[in-house]
């Protein structure tokens, strides 16, 4: 690492615009923030982001799946997350799952139907969930379609990276970002940092963490590629019928990749999508970033010639349909907030009088069952008119792993938009926001189902009570015994659920921690 430094002359940076809320990068939590903000009534609202399109790590790093959005019966996860299911319905191609009145149905046909595609689920007992897989492409138009609509009140920057805060004191007044204009500025009177690796906070003055539990899904990166031109059931029938060949095929792929790898279903029969799992690199870190870009594009002409060695009547006209243009990134830098998420929120029913999203996670050891999320763990510490949703939010080392997938991402974004529009039209700050407001409008206005709430039917609570909260299962019961879940909570997250494991490899899902 070169010792040298540059001192930058100071300089004068023009001020590109202003704005009531600013939210910097328009992934899932950024676009949900933005399109949440504007419905509930802010009018002037500015949406940054460092690419030419919103979605993230969806439409750019190619995380196809959303799982887990139900628990039995019940869809906890709606609002705009359910929005892009019903929207991308009408569109041909454009996502594969159970229609939501399937949900908690035990039908093994149904269950056999939709588990490729992220319609099932359950550790103890198999059933339908309301989870799907999308087209990325499709969901890139649909997310600018949502922006149009709100074109009264959302102001879009592509290409513009958000890079430094503009503080005054401990109080966040806008950001410094770059583009091909130059260096410029953008006021704000509240900024909602979804860069998801905390990259505004960072320099605000807010305590932020990078400890990450190595062996869990967060302490890997990805890039992720997709193979068109075969039929994935002629694949799954072709690896059924060559059990031994299947196998070696398997461990083939990890010795050219380096890595574990899993090939996925997509939206479509014949293209499939190739997640993976780089494991100890920082998806923050330059070296770590330029090693997963590279070292992964320079063994797919080696990994498609392998399946066809393989399977040549399977893949005989096989093709790289297209490579991921983002990182596929998971955990590094996240928020030390007013509130932080550990295990035992998994293991115990505990109650949180702000919480702002009620969300269903993956392989956790309450049988996904959806834990509360305070409006706290969205809030950073010390420093005022700041939040912070999405990847990066407010969890310990190992529970980090199960609150970041896109779901919580588009929920806690959606949440921080309605919190700083409610907070500007009050003249309140982030940290002093009437949260019961904010939670009449998440549940009240837009369908986002919260414990608790006078708008959200009793039955949801009565389905949780019902279900033990999802406490029913094995590793559950020695988690609450031992009184701390962490290590019970690391080792069911990383075995990929006991028998659940098993399962999911019958049916073709890669085990475990699928994002």
């Amino acid at each position: 690492m070169n010792a040298k430094t540059y001192i930058e002359p100071q300089t004068t940076l023009p001020v590109y615009d202003e704005c009531d809320v600013l939210v910097v990068g328009g992934g899932a939590a950024g676009h949900s923030a933005a399109i949440a903000a504007a419905r509930a009534g802010s009018k002037n609202v500015i949406l940054m982001e460092r690419y030419g399109y919103c979605g993230g790590d969806v439409t750019g790093g190619f995380v196809l799946l959303i799982p887990s959005l139900s628990f039995h019966e019940k869809i906890y996860v709606r609002g705009i997350q359910e929005e892009w299911f019903t929207r991308l319905k009408k569109v041909p191609g454009g996502v594969a799952g159970p229609d939501p009145e399937l949900t908690g149905s035990k039908d093994p046909a149904l269950i056999a139907k939709y588990a490729e595609v992220g319609g099932a689920g359950g550790i103890v007992e198999r059933r339908v969930e309301h989870g799907f897989m999308l087209d990325p492409m499709q969901l890139r138009i649909e997310m600018d379609l949502m922006l149009r609509e709100h074109a009264d009140s959302i102001r879009i920057l592509y290409h513009s990276w958000g890079t430094k805060p503009i503080m005054e004191g401990n109080v966040c007044k806008g950001v410094i970002f770059e583009s091909k204009e130059g260096r410029k500025a953008v006021l704000a009177k509240v900024v909602i940092d979804c860069t998801g690796d905390a990259d505004i906070c960072r320099l605000s003055g807010a305590p932020t963490t990078s400890s990450i539990d190595d062996e869990c899904r967060c302490g890997s990166t990805a890039l992720v590629y997709r193979i068109g031109g075969f039929s994935r059931k002629a694949f799954a029938k072709w690896r059924a019928e060559n059990p031994e060949k299947s196998k070696a095929l398997s461990a083939e792929l990890v010795e050219i990749h380096g890595f574990r790898s899993g090939m996925i279903a997509g939206v479509r029969d014949d293209v499939s999508w190739v997640n993976n799992w780089q494991p100890k690199r920082d998806c923050s870190k330059i070296e770590d970033q330029s090693i997963t870009e590279w070292g992964t594009r320079i063994k797919i002409r080696d990994i498609m010639d392998c399946y066809k060695r393989y399977a040549p009547d399977v893949f005989a006209d096989a093709y790289l349909y297209d490579i991921a243009p983002q990182l596929g990134t998971r955990g590094s830098h996240r928020i030390l907030g007013e509130h932080i998420i550990s295990s035992n929120d998994w293991a115990f029913p505990k109650e949180h009088e702000d919480c702002i999203a009620w969300h269903c996670t993956v392989e956790t050891l309450n049988d996904n069952a959806p834990i509360e999320i305070p409006y706290r763990a969205i809030l950073p510490q010390k420093v005022e008119n700041l939040l912070a949703p999405g990847r990066h939010l407010s969890a310990d080392r190992v529970a980090i792993d199960n609150v970041n997938l896109i779901p919580q991402c588009v929920g806690t974004g959606q949440a921080a938009g309605v919190a700083a529009a409610v907070a500007i039209a009050d003249g309140a700050s982030t940290h002093t926001v009437n949260v019961s407001k904010v939670q009449d409008i998440l549940a009240g206005e837009q369908d986002v189902p919260l414990p608790r709430n006078p708008h959200t039917d009793k039955s949801y609570t009565e389905c949780l009570i019902e279900h033990e909260y999802g406490l029913y299962t094995p590793a559950a019961k020695r988690a609450r015994e031992a009184g701390d879940a962490a290590s019970v909570y690391r080792h069911w997250t990383l075995s990929g659920g006991s028998g659940m494991q098993k399962e999911q490899q019958k049916d073709g899902k890669d085990s475990g921690l699928l994002h």
